[in-house]
């Protein structure tokens, strides 16, 4: 089938390289503009799938919206049959959903409805989530709201990092997107509506909840840790330094919430405690919990904030 893709960032790839593999006709890609990354910020950097893309050989554009004639004289040109969207970043609006004959899909990293909206992967874990997925869609105007073709199933892990889910996901939904294809382009992918109840939103993940609320319950906490790790991290304030949690796990202990309870970074919480397993300092890298404390003079009953 002659394909348009849209998507930015690594998760994305995957289900690109996939199209191509089966065969598709990838005929333009669109993707975020190059943004100023770098120590200075002055570089202007191509996102992930515009890279993959031209590596591909495979025509990118970037425009600044789509809601414009321009836009979608553009899109219409490229007479695709169906679009493939991966965490593009922007809402198409309904002249550009309208285009494709075939239908724009979407590739959602949750088990809709639940965890529609920007940061599914990240939500999931934060809430203590035992099981998540993929989901392929037909989109609609509305936030992931469309009826769903496709789903896979994916175990969340007790220790599992939102990086560590990401990177299965991404995989899981290359694959099921390929599937998904294959059945669109045979005439057998069905569509179901969503179901009205078990609605919940990710939203961005905002700066201001990533520091770490001791007074939470152990599991809470440790779920707060992995579900933002490795990015934005979770963190505490360590003397007025502020210290990067990316991976935790629960122990027993009781104390003060933010009392350390030994010579291991055993943190008390509100109900039980964590033991840091491997911490970050700002602008240093991250290391094992046992090289962080060779170098400080961290004691029990110290406390942390």
């Amino acid at each position: 089938m002659r394909i348009v893709f849209m998507g930015t960032p690594d998760f994305a790839v995957s289900t690109l390289v996939e199209i191509v593999g089966a065969g598709h006709e990838v005929v333009a890609a669109y993707t975020r503009a190059p943004a100023p990354a770098g120590r200075r910020g002055l570089d202007l950097v191509p996102s992930p799938v515009h890279r993959a893309a031209e590596r591909l050989g495979i025509p990118v554009l970037t425009p600044s919206t789509l809601r414009t004639d321009e836009a979608t004289e553009t899109f219409a040109a490229h007479e695709a049959e169906a679009a493939v969207v991966v965490a593009y970043g922007r809402l198409l609006p309904q002249a550009i959903l309208d285009l494709p004959a075939l239908g724009c899909l979407n590739l959602h990293a949750s088990l809709l409805p639940r965890w529609r909206g920007a940061a599914p992967i990240q939500r999931a874990i934060m809430a203590g989530d035992a099981e998540t997925g993929v989901a392929v869609m037909k989109m609609e105007a509305g936030l992931d709201t469309g009826p769903v073709g496709l789903v896979e199933r994916v175990a969340i892990g007790p220790d599992m990092t939102a990086g560590e889910l990401h990177d299965r996901l991404m995989i899981v939904g290359g694959d099921l997107m390929g599937r998904a294809l294959a059945a669109l382009e045979r005439g057998a992918l069905s569509f179901t509506p969503q179901p009205t109840e078990g609605v919940t939103y990710a939203a961005k993940i905002d700066k201001g909840e990533t520091r770490i609320d001791w007074a939470r319950p152990a599991q809470a906490v440790h779920d707060h840790i992995r579900g933002l790790s490795p990015f934005p991290g979770a963190w505490f304030d360590l003397a007025g330094t502020r210290v990067k949690v990316l991976r935790s796990t629960l122990v027993e202990g009781v104390g003060a919430p933010g009392t350390l309870l030994d010579g291991a970074l055993t943190i008390a919480c509100g109900d039980g405690a964590v033991r840091l397993v491997e911490v970050q300092k700002a602008g240093s890298r991250a290391m094992a919990a046992d090289e962080f404390l060779r170098g400080s003079d961290l004691a029990a009953g110290m406390v942390v904030t």
